[in-house]
Parts: structure tokens; C-alpha cells; sequence
């Protein structure tokens, strides 16, 4: 997760997902918002200070990880959810939010957690902008009570015994009836389903400037966040990674397991630092399947509102930056620049004329 203090606990227990059938609210954000979660913080709570100053040390590292993660996430909605017929095979539905619980952290976290406000009941950490939930008024802080007039699971088990119990319900129904309970009060809604990329978004807790796609998730480094000026350059990351998931570019260099020991390493709060040595055993992007997701990520990015203009220049500096003889950091696995950016402006010029002629933002 980004910009963390220097960490007491080993990483996080879970980190929580946006509903979906196949795994629901077990990552962290996953985005796959169909798949991307947050816990902010920020909660409406107004829990009593820390008794002592690891537990305060505690604190502020949930919040470091989970405003860098509200970031990836809020990034990340419109990306995944206006891209659903880009995503084809990987289309899933999703309610759009997350949740959390004290249990969702490590043990040596759950006072932490407790302090800030979280209980044995799971409550909504995140909506997904432009989703059922967002338009249904599900609002953070919200108490999950009732799903179609079940009991939601509370306690150490609650994330997943709720995706079990949510699980096969968003697989065959188009809107869930959920009971909520808001400042004391008991609030009912119905959440219409939103199809939308069913990728999983993640933070990784490493410096190394760098993303990272296994075919299910999407990794940002704490480190690329750093790196990136503005939210824009930051979307510039993500379509990409994005745009190799969805391209199957990880199986087809057969590079799912690997990326995927990556990401499940860097989402710890203090990773095994002995992996991230040289390129962590992944393969170079060949040029011809790093253009082609340059091409698709610039549509993901226009489609989901972002500019494109800069998209070429960024990955340049990244590159003059970070070269690929820099171990472990983005250009070693994606040494093509000077192709890609000759295919980004080129492509770029492609949608610009589709723009001004009013065509379907397609590739």
C-alpha cells in the first residue's frame, strides 16, 4: 500500500473486494470492483484514542494504506465499470461496494481497527462510483444487516461467509434486497446489479515504481503512486494493466503464477523483500502485446472519461526515469518504449478522429 510508516504488523489478514459471484469482498479493494474495495478511515464514528503508541503507530498506518487505497479504488471505478464490453470474458456483475469488519485486519491490528471504529459487524467501507449501490444511496458507514432477509455473518469469519451467501445471488439475479442499519436506524434498499470488468484492484506495500497484472487483479506498487504527478497518470497505469488482463497477455507469456506469488507478496504490509530482487522472475513484455494493450487502455481510458493527452509523454519520462537496467522497477519488464510511444500517438490520433466524427469509442 502506498506511502506506509514502517509497518508493526507482518500484512494485513485480507483486504476486502466489491461483491462479485467468484470472490466476493475477499482482497483488498480487487476492484475486481467487480472487484475493488477501501476501508477509509474516515469513518462516522468517533472512536476513543489509542491506549498506547504502538497502537497509535497502528492507526496511521491503517490510514496511509487505506487513503492510498481509496485512491486506487476511485481510480479504478470508472475504468471498470464503463468498460464491461472490453472486458468481454472477464464482464462480471457486482453490487459496488466493499466491507469490513475489525476481523479483516491481522490479529495484531484488530484493536487498531476497533478504535477507528470497526465492530464484529461487517459495515460499508466503499461504494464504487456510478454503480447499483451508489444509486441505491448505500453510504459508508452503513451496517450490512439483512441480504434479501438473511442475516449478514458478523465476527472473525463474516467477509467470507458473506461472499458465500452473496456469492450465488449476484451470479443469477439482476438486484439484491439488502437491510442496512444507518445511525441507529434500520434502512432497506435495493442494489440493481452493474456489469463491469471483474478485476481486482491491489495495493502493493513496496517502493519499487512498478505494476503489475496476473490475469485476475491489477497491482499498483506504493512506489508508482509516488512516481505518478496526478490522478490522470495514475489512470494511464491502470488501464494498461488492465488492458494486459483483459488481452489474457499474463497466460499467454504464462506468467499468472509468478505475477500472481508478486502480488500476493507486495499486499502484505511488510513483503519478503528477498523476491524483489531483478525482475521478481517475470518476463519482458514483447513490444507487438505491449503496444496492443497501449491501444486498448487509451479506449478504456477515453470511454471512461480520462484525458489521453500526455499518455505518450508519461510513459517516456517513466522511462528516462526509471530505464530498464533499473532492477525490478516498470521499464525492466516493458523495455519497449520507444515502440510504444510511437503506437500511443498513433492510436491516439485514431480515437481523436472518432471523437470528431461521433463514431463508437471502439477499437
Amino acid at each position: 500500500m502506498y506511502g506506509l510508516l514502517q509497518p508493526i504488523v507482518t500484512q494485513l489478514k485480507r483486504k476486502s473486494t466489491y461483491f462479485t459471484p467468484a470472490k466476493i469482498a475477499l482482497l483488498p479493494l480487487a476492484l475486481a470492483l467487480s472487484a475493488c474495495s477501501t476501508v477509509s478511515l474516515d469513518t462516522p464514528r468517533s472512536p476513543a484514542a489509542p491506549a498506547t503508541a504502538a497502537e497509535s503507530v497502528q492507526l496511521q498506518t491503517l490510514r496511509s494504506i487505506t487513503t492510498q487505497q481509496d485512491r486506487l479504488y476511485r481510480i479504478a471505478a470508472p475504468l471498470l465499470v464503463s468498460n464491461a464490453p472490453l472486458c468481454k470474458g472477464n464482464a462480471r456483475n457486482l453490487i459496488g461496494f466493499s466491507a469490513k469488519n475489525k476481523y479483516s485486519f491481522s490479529e495484531d491490528y484488530v484493536d487498531a481497527a476497533q478504535a477507528l471504529g470497526f465492530t464484529e459487524q461487517l459495515q460499508i467501507t466503499g461504494v464504487l462510483v456510478n454503480s447499483g449501490a451508489a444509486r441505491a444511496g448505500i453510504k459508508r458507514g452503513d451496517i450490512l444487516a439483512t441480504v434479501e432477509g438473511q442475516s449478514m455473518p458478523a465476527g472473525a469469519n463474516a467477509e467470507r461467509q458473506a461472499a458465500a451467501l452473496l456469492g450465488p445471488m449476484v451470479g443469477k439475479r439482476t438486484s439484491i434486497k439488502l437491510g442496512l442499519t444507518r445511525a441507529g436506524n434500520n434502512v432497506n434498499v435495493t442494489v440493481p446489479l452493474t456489469l463491469a470488468c471483474g478485476f481486482g484492484i491491489e495495493l502493493g506495500n513496496a517502493d519499487n515504481v512498478n505494476a503489475y497484472s496476473d490475469g485476475r487483479r491489477v497491482m499498483v506498487t506504493r512506489g508508482m503512486l509516488n512516481f505518478v504527478r496526478n490522478d490522470g497518470e495514475l489512470a494511464f497505469v491502470m488501464a494498461k494493466e488492465l488492458a494486459h488482463n483483459a488481452l489474457g497477455h499474463p497466460s499467454q507469456q504464462k506468467m499468472n503464477a509468478t505475477v500472481g506469488g508478486i502480488i500476493e507478496n507486495l499486499i502484505r504490509i511488510t513483503p519478503d523483500a528477498s523476491t524483489l530482487g531483478g525482475s521478481g522472475g517475470v518476463r519482458t513484455m514483447p513490444q507487438e502485446l505491449d503496444a496492443a494493450a497501449d491501444k486498448l487502455a487509451l479506449y478504456m481510458l477515453v470511454r471512461a472519461g480520462y484525458s489521453i493527452d500526455g499518455a505518450a509523454a508519461f510513459w517516456q519520462r517513466l522511462a528516462t526515469q526509471y530505464p530498464a537496467s533499473v532492477p525490478n522497477a516498470y521499464t525492466a519488464i516493458h523495455p519497449s518504449t520507444a515502440y510504444r510511444v510511437d503506437a500511443i500517438s498513433k492510436v491516439s490520433a485514431e480515437i481523436k478522429g472518432k471523437q470528431a466524427a461521433k463514431k463508437p469509442i471502439m477499437p
